[in-house]
């Protein structure tokens, strides 16, 4: 029979260490999504919520006491979009995962345990032909594995939460370009409206014309196509608006009623910044460092090396250290006992020739994201240069047109010109305004195009990358 020691430690043992195992372990927790619900939530998101109130006062670093403000400016509805937006919620959750890889780099292996019972088939006597063994093995990593696991779990996160960023400023662009299609469209639509009644006084002049025979019917067919044609744009533009502030809605992540009776103002959709030569040169410069997806592959890149630095260290083998027990007949043996893997086939040469390879592509992908963001902001450049040029020009005809406006206006009072001449002055004087329009549009987009491309830092931009619940919500209205 095995000592009384032995006998009454041994269970005492084995509960106490599935006690261990089991109360360490954490436990499944159901929760299922309800898409009535969700989608009931998402509907009554409004711009006058509380909890909204309370996140725009903490990242914007002033008070709103005036709730909901009377006018929505472009700051502050970026963090609108920021509060509601699905998109940085989901780039949240990524990093929240990428950092829980680095728990796992940091876990070392666990020991195991091996019991190993046997049993005697001669003739002992008075002694249990039953002999209990137990054995454990420890392993133990060298070669610094688990500190360079550790680095490349690191660094993925870090490429993580400039995802982050990145995800925020395709959320600012967005809105920026919403807001200035729907601002753009209002105006069109004001426009386009008062082209339509001059065009319609144009018909109304030149049919009473053909009523008393002073000119043909074809003249006043041109001019009734024309009606219809101004007709059909105003309508569009309409549409347009429509269309612009669905698009709003979804940037800044709310249903379209929720923007009923709220002014959005598109004023300062743009820094509006003028570069010189050799300040753009300079932004680039800075662009090209710091920009959110160059870092981002930056991260990864480091993450790579971290990766190569991990299958190298693997051609050194693990070391286990052993002991066992085996009460055998009557005696107690003891034993110990140290192994480790000998890399007689293969030095983990495929898997090191695999991690340099990715790291060479993280490295090309670096370059490439590089040469991207330079043509990004040259094209911008070139582009906002030539829409700031065509404006200037634009308002150079549109004050030209109206000048000539008031002539015939002028005229008219001296009897040199009558209805028909003015109405076909302001006719081109609505043309011009809806070529502004476009043109102010598209300064106004190429404007916001090079703030993305060289990313100009905006107000508590690391705010975005903040999770506590005070910043947050774990539910939003």
């Amino acid at each position: 029979m095995p000592p009384p020691i032995f006998r009454c430690w041994l269970p005492l043992g084995a509960v106490a260490l599935i006690a261990a195992l089991v109360g360490g372990c954490q436990s499944y927790v159901d929760q299922p999504l309800a898409p009535g619900q969700t989608a009931a939530q998402l509907l009554n998101r409004s711009l006058a919520s509380p909890d909204l109130r309370n996140y725009l006062q903490q990242n914007l670093g002033h008070d709103q006491t005036d709730w909901p403000p009377k006018s929505w400016d472009f700051e502050t509805l970026n963090w609108v979009a920021f509060y509601y937006n699905p998109s940085l919620d989901l780039a949240r959750l990524q990093w929240a995962g990428a950092q829980g890889s680095i728990i796992t780099g940091a876990e070392r292996p666990n020991p195991s345990v091996t019991l190993t019972p046997g049993y005697a088939f001669i003739n002992q006597g008075e002694k249990t032909p039953w002999f209990p063994g137990v054995s454990v093995d420890i392993p133990i990593e060298t070669a610094g594995k688990r500190s360079k696991r550790i680095a490349q779990a690191q660094w993925l996160a870090e490429a993580a939460k400039q995802n982050i960023f990145a995800a925020a400023w395709q959320v600012r662009a967005d809105l920026r370009q919403a807001l200035i299609d729907g601002d753009a469209a209002e105006k069109r639509s004001v426009v386009a409206r008062r082209g339509v009644e001059a065009q319609q006084h144009v018909v109304d002049l030149l049919e009473q014309r053909r009523s008393v025979g002073a000119i043909a019917a074809d003249a006043v067919s041109s001019a009734r196509l024309a009606l219809v044609k101004a007709q059909v744009d105003a309508d569009s533009t309409e549409r347009t608006l429509l269309v612009a502030r669905s698009k709003l809605a979804e940037t800044l992540g709310v249903p379209l009623a929720a923007l009923e009776g709220q002014t959005l103002s598109a004023d300062q959709v743009s820094t509006g910044r003028v570069f010189t030569p050799e300040e753009l040169k300079a932004a680039r410069a800075v662009a090209l460092e710091t920009r959110a997806d160059i870092q981002s592959a930056l991260a990864n890149y480091q993450a790579s090396q971290s990766a190569l630095q991990l299958e190298i260290a693997k051609q050194y083998p693990d070391v286990h250290l052993g002991s066992g027990y085996v009460y055998d007949l009557g005696e107690n043996k003891f034993d110990m006992s140290i192994g480790m893997d000998l890399p007689a086939f293969n030095h983990n040469e495929g898997p090191i020739a695999e991690a340099e390879a990715a790291r060479r592509q993280a490295a090309a992908q670096l370059l490439a994201v590089q040469a991207h963001v330079i043509a990004q902001i040259d094209s911008a450049a070139a582009i906002s240069a030539a829409a700031a040029s065509q404006v200037d020009g634009l308002h150079k005809v549109d004050a030209e047109l109206r000048k000539h406006l008031d002539q015939v206006h002028a005229q008219i009072d001296a009897g040199a010109a009558d209805a028909l001449d003015y109405q076909t002055a302001l006719l081109d004087v609505s043309a011009s305004e809806l070529a502004l329009v476009d043109a102010q549009a598209q300064a106004a987009s190429a404007s916001g195009q090079l703030e993305d491309a060289l990313q100009v830092p905006f107000t508590n931009l690391p705010a975005l990358s903040n999770d506590t619940p005070a910043t947050i919500p774990a539910t939003k209205p």
